[in-house]
């Protein structure tokens, strides 16, 4: 499966972005899609997966700013952000796995990632 993120780009402070991530084929047989991020010297970190059925989870740090759907039959999975903060700042992965998105280092499929600068 292949993915393709786009969406991100430079945004002040306050303000929104959408994400989105196409994949190559079917995503009903995708049960989890989903971003992670990482920022220079950081560790990657999951923001917001979802479940075929709908399942949501979200990283700590989202708070409520963040809003992540999918599409199966556009085949796209989206990530809402408002409220965007500084500390957003990093680079965007879109991810995909049968069987889950916890643990970043075992997940199947990589979209290249969607550069996010959020400005103060």
């Amino acid at each position: 499966v292949q993915l393709q993120a786009s969406g991100g780009g430079l945004v002040q402070a306050g303000g929104s972005l959408r994400l989105s991530c196409e994949a190559s084929r079917n995503t009903l047989a995708i049960n989890y899609m989903g971003w992670y991020r990482q920022a220079p010297g950081k560790q990657r970190e999951l923001v917001a997966s979802i479940r075929n059925g709908g399942i949501t989870n979200y990283g700590d740090f989202v708070k409520g700013r963040f809003t992540i759907s999918r599409d199966n039959a556009k085949k796209t999975v989206y990530l809402q952000m408002n409220s965007l903060k500084p500390e957003d700042t990093a680079t965007y992965y879109c991810a995909a796995d049968p069987y889950q998105l916890g643990r970043w280092e075992i997940v199947d499929y990589w979209g290249e990632g969607t550069q996010v600068t959020v400005s103060s």
